[in-house]
Parts: C-alpha cells; sequence; structure tokens
C-alpha cells in the first residue's frame, strides 16, 4: 500500500502531457524525453495507482486516448502538479527563478512567438519570458557565452555539437513578386528564371539568406543580389513597392503576406525546407520556468 501512495512529479507531468497533446510521440517531444521514456513513466504511474490510464493500441485514433479510469484521474492530477509547483516556490524569494531569458530570430517573434507568449502569459502569469531579438548566429553566440540567455528559438543552418536542439516545424520557401510581374503567370518557377531579376535577400549571416544562395549554387547559377535587408516584413514592402522579387519561408495561415499586393510562386523542392526549433546549452537542466515554456511552445506549435 505505501508504494501504491507514493507519485512521482514526472509520471503525473507525463500522464497530463499525454491528455493535453492526445498522442504519445507529441507529449514525449513536449517533455524532451523518448516515446519510450514516456511509456515507462505511464506504466509506472498506472502500476501505482492500480488502473489503465491510456488505451494502449496503436495506430490513428480519434478522440481523447484516455480511458473512462484517466478522465476521471486527470482533473486530480493537473491539481496534484499545480500544488507540487507551489511547493517548489514555497521558501523561494528570487523572483529571478520565475523569469526566463529567450533569444529568437524577428521572423519567429514577429510571426509565431507573439500569439503563443499571449496564450502562455495567460496560462501561466507567475512565469515572465523575457524576449531579445537577434539573428541565428547572435543567438547561439548568447547561448554559450551569456548566462542569463536560457532557450534560443531560431532556424539554425547547422546542427551544432554544444547546444540541444528541439524541432518545432519546417517551412518551404516562395517567390514573391510584385502583384502584375510576368512570373506570376507561371506554374512553377525554377531558379534560372531568377537569375536577370533584381533579388532582395536577407542580410548577410543568417540561415534564410544561406538557404537561398546555397540553392542558387547548387545549380551552378549565381543570383543577381539587388538589397539587403533584415526581416521579411521589409522584404515584403519592398517587393510590393516594386524593387524585385524575393525568396522566403512562408507559413500556410498566409499572416506574412496578408494585405500586401505581391504575387506568389511555388519554387518546389529547390531550396531546401528551413527547419524552426529550440536552442539550449547541451547537458544544461533547464529550470522548472524554462521546462514549462519549452513544453508549451512545443505543444502549440506542433498543434498548428
Amino acid at each position: 500500500m505505501p508504494e501504491r501512495l507514493s507519485l512521482s512529479t514526472d509520471q503525473v507531468a507525463a500522464f497530463v502531457e499525454l491528455a493535453r497533446s492526445g498522442s504519445l510521440r507529441l507529449a514525449a517531444e513536449a517533455l524532451i524525453i523518448s516515446e519510450q521514456g514516456l511509456r515507462s513513466r505511464l506504466l509506472s504511474l498506472e502500476k501505482r495507482i492500480g488502473a489503465e490510464l491510456y488505451h494502449k493500441a496503436r495506430g490513428i485514433r480519434r478522440g481523447s486516448p484516455l480511458t473512462a479510469a484517466g478522465r476521471r484521474f486527470l482533473p486530480h492530477a493537473e491539481a496534484f502538479l499545480d500544488r507540487a509547483g507551489e511547493l517548489t516556490e514555497l521558501f523561494s524569494e528570487d523572483p529571478l527563478d520565475r523569469q526566463v531569458h529567450v533569444a529568437a530570430s524577428q521572423y519567429l517573434v514577429l510571426y509565431v512567438l507573439v500569439d503563443v507568449l499571449r496564450r502562455f502569459h495567460a496560462a501561466h502569469p507567475q512565469i515572465h519570458i523575457n524576449i531579445s531579438v537577434r539573428s541565428e548566429q547572435e543567438i547561439e553566440e548568447a547561448l554559450r557565452e551569456d548566462p542569463d540567455v536560457v532557450l534560443g528559438i531560431a532556424a539554425p543552418h547547422e546542427p551544432s555539437s554544444d547546444l540541444e536542439y528541439v524541432h518545432l516545424f519546417s517551412l518551404d520557401w516562395k517567390l514573391i513578386t510584385p502583384a502584375r510581374h510576368p512570373l506570376v503567370q507561371k506554374k512553377r518557377v525554377r531558379l534560372a528564371d531568377l537569375v536577370d531579376e533584381p533579388l532582395i535577400l536577407f542580410e548577410r549571416g543568417s540561415t534564410g539568406r544561406q538557404h537561398v544562395i546555397d540553392g542558387f549554387h547548387l545549380q551552378g547559377l549565381t543570383p543577381r543580389v539587388e538589397t539587403e535587408t533584415t526581416n521579411t516584413e521589409i522584404i515584403v514592402r519592398m517587393v510590393e513597392a516594386g524593387f524585385g522579387v524575393s525568396i522566403v519561408p512562408l507559413l500556410t495561415d498566409g499572416v506574412v503576406t496578408k494585405g500586401r499586393r505581391v504575387g506568389i510562386c511555388e519554387l518546389g523542392d529547390q531550396i531546401r525546407p528551413i527547419h524552426s526549433g529550440i536552442l539550449f546549452r547541451k547537458g544544461a537542466t533547464l529550470p522548472a520556468a524554462a521546462r514549462e515554456f519549452v513544453a508549451f511552445v512545443t505543444r502549440e506549435l506542433q498543434r498548428r
């Protein structure tokens, strides 16, 4: 009996995350553990409380993975975690324990993170997220050199041996042109069609610029770079004003070009997708507030 009454917060957190995410894979990614590790925690929890909490059958499942016992247990599990969080903060007098310093790229802050941060603040008002906008290279440097920066959210060009990476989503590249540009009539544009076009690119040192340049070079082409600038919002405005064309990653909800008089053309797989995710120091133990933020951001963005 005493063993059955001893519950681990890791086990209960695994169950609550499974209920929130709806699948073992998403729950494991949110908690930054393997699926096998998640299953082990869930099985141990079921053994301790003496009830089956989730359906074990593999394959596509519509609706909640929880059993009737799991649905009954869920509100108690959530209350258990809330109480455990309160206990860990009971004797903490340092408000910095509840602050998370994040360095993120301008693209992700502007088009992705603002809404996520709003929802996170509503769910966790006691945690304060401080965001600084930097290039991908600056984000990696900050994680190596600035102890105040705990997390980075960016699209790294290459994997780094001293940083962990948690994948969030990938984006394909599109050509954007002035609204009545002749290229808009093409079903698919080749990079060879663009070598004589004035091209607006991201600034040097950015992952976005390197992806585009690599795409041209792989085909033995040299683009005509007319202008370089710092962010996608400025690029879209410059294209709309007729300064040239550009190649940018676009979110599927259309937010990047919403309200702008530009044309959008498909490029297929001529430029490799850009992968965005969370970066943190390899081997580091993240503070509780940072872990909560990572889990929330992962869950929110993988649902979109």
